[in-house]
């Protein structure tokens, strides 16, 4: 496998950072996984340290991964289970997060999510694909009931309607269709507090004929710009797949070129 990728994370304008994201690979295997921890009361941050912590250890007892689709799911729902065994909040809620995760294994993509935290792929400056979000205006925007301006401004967007934790059946992890990388592609997953400001042409955009680092560095500069004073977390991973330079910035390599035999 040749790749590289770059994540970074901001805390906005809010009192903690509750976003999550790692990564994980292997001779023959790639794992992308960002998690969106939901009530500061409640320790979403907790939710989404779980889920890493889960999605990492699950990758790294496997040798080979025959069905990349169980493996996203029963890992998603492990995970979901372990945050439902903490002790719950008074009101009975417990600790919640969005979670998307991608496995690119042989040349292809698969991908699961639950929340309003996305996935693009990403090609020559165009979007291929992105999941869509599981909140009640994503539902509205489905129907027709306002457009995409409408919903990237809307006072409801943030309210989301699957997750892990927070509520014992809530949780239901969507899986997405396989799809093949081509040389150049690039794979971005992040948090709503980066994709909200923009149009999805404007996400593509910022990828065209750019590494991913420099890239996603902008967009998440341009989400604090443009929520300045009431910025959520901002967080993203962007992968760059046959990409063929190793980025650097004042001598330090800040996006990781790997070639895997």
């Amino acid at each position: 496998m040749n790749f590289s990728i770059h994540q970074a994370s901001h805390i906005g304008n809010r009192k903690y950072n509750q976003d999550r994201v790692a990564y994980a690979y292997n001779n023959d295997a790639l794992l992308l996984v960002l998690a969106d921890g939901m009530g500061g009361h409640l320790h979403g941050e907790v939710a989404a340290s779980i889920v890493m912590d889960t999605f990492v250890e699950a990758f790294s007892l496997l040798p080979e991964i025959s069905e990349p689709m169980v493996f996203l799911s029963d890992t998603m729902l492990c995970a979901h289970q372990r945050i439902m065994s903490l002790p719950h909040h008074e009101e009975g809620q417990f600790p919640g997060t969005t979670c998307v995760a991608a496995l690119v294994q042989g040349g292809r993509i698969y991908w699961g999510h639950a929340g309003d935290s996305r996935l693009y792929l990403l090609r020559k400056g165009q979007m291929v694909l992105r999941t869509l979000d599981h909140s009640i205006v994503q539902s509205w925007l489905d129907m027709g009931v306002i457009d995409e301006e409408e919903a990237r401004n809307h006072p409801k967007r943030n309210q989301i309607t699957n997750c892990l934790g927070g509520v014992e059946n809530l949780f239901s992890m969507e899986a997405g269709a396989s799809a093949e990388l081509q040389r150049g592609d690039v794979v971005m997953m992040c948090s709503d507090g980066l994709f909200a400001p923009f149009l999805d042409k404007e996400v593509a955009s910022m990828f065209q004929d750019t590494p991913v680092s420099s890239a996603l560095d902008r967009l998440i500069a341009g989400a604090l710009t443009r929520e300045r004073g009431r910025s959520d977390n901002v967080t993203g991973i962007a992968m760059g797949w046959e990409f063929g330079e190793i980025v650097q910035c004042n001598g330090k390599t800040v996006s990781r070129i790997l070639e895997i035999n």
